[in-house]
C-alpha cells in the first residue's frame, strides 16, 4: 500500500527497542559480509545460504526469510539481471564478472534486521561497476532523509532525485525498479508503511523520531524499469535482461539524525 495523504505517523519505537533492532541488524552484517568473503568463482548461491543461515544460528538469530510465505532459503541471492528475491540454488554457480546481490534478515529476541548488499565476483565491467556504485550512493544520500518531522514521501524524493544525481556522478543510466521497494520493519519484516523508491516530497505519514524503514534502492543499468516474475512466483528479473543492483539497510530516525540499525564490519 502507498500512502498519499498527509495523514498518519510511521510509528515509532523507543530507545530500547531500538537497541534490540541493532542486535538484530548486527547479525544480518556479519551474515552479509561472511557470505561475500565465501562468493567466488565456482561456489553456488546455495552454498552462500548455507554460510547464511550457519553465521545467523550461531548468534543465537533466525533466519528470518526461511520460510516466510514458503521462501526456501536464508538469504535473497539474486544474480546480474535477477534484480531481488533470488531463490539460492545449487545450479546458480558464480563466475568470474557476476554481479551479486545478498539480501538477508536475522529475527534476535523479536526484533527483525534486514539488508542487502551487491558486490562483484572478481572485476565487474565498467559499467556494472558504475551501476553498483551509483546504488550504494544513492542509499546512503537517501536514507539521509529519514530524520523526525519528515514525511515517508520525502525518503522517496530524495531516493529519487539521488538516482538521477547518479547519473550524472557516475556517468550510468539508470531505472528504477518498477513496483518494488523498501518497508516499515520492526517485530515484522514487513510493516506499513510501503516505501517507494521515487516519489513526491511532503506526502505520507510522518517521520517520528523512533520510526524505522528498511529502505532499499533497486536500480537496473540502461534505465531499464521492468520486470517479470518467474515462474518460482519470488525470482525479479529485469525484462530485457540488463544487470540490476540492490542496497538496503535498515534505519531509524533519531533526533541526531539517521541511525542505521544493520552496520557491517567492513562500513
Amino acid at each position: 500500500m502507498i500512502f498519499r495523504a498527509r495523514r498518519g505517523r510511521i510509528p515509532a519505537k523507543t530507545p530500547a527497542e531500538l537497541d534490540a533492532m541493532e542486535a538484530a541488524g548486527r547479525v544480518v552484517g556479519a551474515a552479509l559480509v561472511e557470505v561475500r568473503a565465501a562468493a567466488r568463482p565456482g561456489v553456488s548461491t546455495a552454498e552462500l545460504d548455507r554460510v547464511a543461515e550457519e553465521v545467523i544460528r550461531s548468534h543465537g538469530a533466525q533466519p528470518t526469510f526461511l520460510g516466510y510465505n514458503g521462501f526456501p532459503g536464508s538469504i535473497c541471492a539474486s544474480v546480474n539481471d535477477v534484480v531481488v528475491h533470488g531463490i539460492p540454488s545449487e545450479r546458480t554457480v558464480l563466475a568470474e564478472g557476476d554481479l551479486v546481490s545478498i539480501d538477508c534478515g536475522a529475527t534476535l529476541d523479536g526484533w527483525v534486521g534486514d539488508s542487502a548488499w551487491s558486490f562483484g565476483i572478481g572485476e565487474l565491467d565498467g559499467g556494472v561497476d558504475k551501476l553498483n556504485r551509483a546504488t550504494a550512493w544513492v542509499l546512503d544520500e537517501g536514507l539521509q532523509a529519514m530524520v523526525p518531522g519528515n514525511r515517508l514521501g520525502d525518503v522517496s524524493f530524495a531516493l529519487e532525485a539521488a538516482t538521477r544525481q547518479a547519473e550524472e556522478r557516475f556517468g550510468v543510466a539508470l531505472g528504477i525498479l518498477d513496483g518494488y521497494g523498501g518497508h516499515g520493519i520492526g517485530r515484522s519484516m514487513h510493516e506499513d508503511p510501503y516505501l517507494p523508491n521515487e516519489g513526491k516530497a511532503g506526502r505520507g505519514p510522518l517521520i517520528q523520531e523512533g520510526s524505522v524503514l528498511a529502505i532499499e534502492p533497486m536500480l537496473i543499468l540502461g534505465g531499464e524499469v521492468d520486470s517479470a516474475v518467474l515462474d518460482d512466483d519470488w525470482t525479479v528479473v529485469t525484462a530485457d535482461g540488463s544487470p540490476a543492483s540492490h542496497w538496503e539497510h535498515t534505519v531509524a530516525a533519531t533526533a541526531s539524525g539517521p541511525r542505521i540499525l544493520t552496520p557491517r564490519a567492513e562500513d
